[in-house]
C-alpha cells in the first residue's frame, strides 16, 4: 500500500419429515433432489471453468459476470496513455494475472487465501522458491531468478493485501505490481533463453548478464492492530527480511506498486535514488511511454524500496500515490487499465535488459 512518509525512529524515512413419504411427498422430494443436483452441476462447470483459464481464476468471492465486465472495462482505451512503441510485455496476459488474485478476494498477510495465491504464482515464476520472512511466522516471500553474474538487479512487489476496509481485493495495491513482476519475469526469461539458444549455436559463450531477481514480498500491509502511523516498523515486514538477509549481493531495486491505473502517471518518488530514477525514466523513453515516467512527486512515501536504501542499495519505488480509489474497496480491476498496465511492464522490460549490462 505505502503511506505518506513520517520520521521514523529506525532512523530513515516512513513516510476474511418422515423417512417413509407418501406418493406426493416422494414427488416432492424427488424434484427437490433433481434441483440440487442441478445446482451442484452448474457449481462444478464454474470451478471447471475457473481452472481451465490460463492466468484467469475466480473464486466465490468475485462472480464470474462481475470480472469479465470490470476486465472489459480495464480493456477499453485510456488515452491519458501513451500506447508503447516496442512489443516485449504482454499486457493483456497481465490484467489476466490481475484477475486471478482478485477472484481469491482479499488475501491479508498470512491467510488461507494468500497461501492459495501463492500456490500459483510460485508456477508462474522461473525458478522459483519461497523464503520465510524471519521473525514472522507464516510469511512467505517468493523469489524467481535469471542467473547471471552479481550484483542482482531485483524488481519486486508486494503481494498481500491491506486488513481494511473489509472487502478491499487491491487490483492496483498490489495485484497489478504482482502481476507486472511475473508476466517480465516471463518476457525476460524467454529473452534469456534466446540469447543462450543463440550462443551455443553461435559456438560462442552466453553473454555475462547480471542475475534478475523477481521478488514478491509478504507483509508490506500493516498487521491486525497495527498503527499506521508506524507503517515503517510495523509493515514492510518481507521487504524488511530480504534486505537484512540478501542486500550485500544486491546491486539496483525496483519496486512496483500502483502502477496500472487508467491515467497513470509515475513521476519520481522523493525518496527513490535519483541516479536509479533516470536509468529507469531513460528506459520508458525507450519503449515510447515516458509521459508516464515523467516529473517530480510531491509526497515521499513509505513502501518497500525503504529497506533497501536505508542498506545502501540504490532503490525506486513506482507509485501512482494520486490514483484515485487507493486504500478504498473501490480499488477493482475496472479502475485499471490495459495501457496502464503494459507501459508499466514495456519500461520495465527495457529496464531490466539495460541494467543487467552495466558493469
Amino acid at each position: 500500500m505505502g503511506r505518506p512518509a513520517q520520521p521514523s525512529p529506525t532512523g530513515g524515512s516512513s513516510g476474511a419429515a418422515s423417512r417413509h413419504p407418501g406418493p406426493g411427498r416422494r414427488w416432492r422430494a424427488a424434484g427437490a433432489v433433481a434441483g440440487i443436483v442441478a445446482l451442484l452441476l452448474v457449481a462444478a462447470a464454474i470451478v471447471l471453468a475457473s481452472d481451465a483459464s490460463d492466468g484467469d481464476g475466480r473464486g466465490a468471492t468475485s462472480p464470474i459476470a462481475d470480472l469479465d465486465a470490470e476486465l472489459a472495462v480495464a480493456r477499453s482505451v485510456d488515452d491519458a496513455v501513451p500506447a508503447a512503441r516496442t512489443r516485449a510485455f504482454d499486457g493483456d496476459r497481465a490484467l489476466r494475472l490481475v484477475r486471478l488474485q482478485v477472484a481469491a478476494g482479499p488475501r491479508p498477510a498470512g491467510s488461507e487465501a494468500l497461501s492459495r495465491v501463492r500456490r500459483r504464482l510460485v508456477a508462474r515464476l522461473p525458478r522459483a522458491r519461497a523464503e520465510r520472512v524471519a521473525g514472522h511466522p507464516g510469511l512467505v516471500n517468493v523469489v524467481g531468478r535469471i542467473p547471471g553474474r552479481r550484483p542482482a538487479v531485483v524488481l519486486a512487489a508486494h503481494y498481500d493485501t491491506q486488513l481494511d476496509p473489509p472487502g478491499f481485493v487491491g487490483a492496483n495495491d498490489s495485484a497489478a505490481g504482482t502481476a507486472v513482476v511475473l508476466e517480465v519475469a516471463r518476457a525476460l526469461d524467454r529473452i534469456d533463453r534466446a540469447e543462450r539458444r543463440t550462443a551455443r549455436r553461435k559456438g560462442r559463450a552466453a553473454p555475462r548478464r547480471r542475475e534478475v531477481r523477481f521478488v514478491l514480498l509478504d507483509g508490506e500491509e500493516l498487521p491486525p492492530a497495527g498503527d499506521p502511523a508506524r507503517f515503517a516498523e510495523q509493515g514492510l515486514r518481507g521487504s524488511r527480511a530480504y534486505a537484512e538477509r540478501h542486500h550485500r549481493s544486491l546491486g539496483s531495486v525496483v519496486v512496483a506498486d500502483y502502477v496500472a491505473g487508467r491515467g497513470l502517471r509515475l513521476p519520481r518518488e522523493p525518496g527513490s535514488d535519483p541516479g536509479l530514477w533516470r536509468r529507469v525514466r531513460a528506459a520508458a523513453d525507450r519503449a515510447g511511454v515516458g509521459a508516464v515516467f515523467a516529473g517530480e512527486g510531491r509526497t515521499a512515501i513509505v513502501d518497500d524500496h525503504l529497506p533497501f536504501l536505508w542498506r545502501g542499495v540504490p532503490a525506486v519505488t513506482l507509485i501512482d500515490w494520486d490514483h484515485p480509489v487507493k486504500n478504498t474497496a473501490a480499488d477493482r480491476i475496472d479502475r485499471l487499465s490495459l495501457r496502464a498496465i503494459d507501459a508499466t511492464g514495456e519500461a520495465l522490460v527495457e529496464w531490466v535488459r539495460r541494467e543487467r549490462r552495466r558493469r
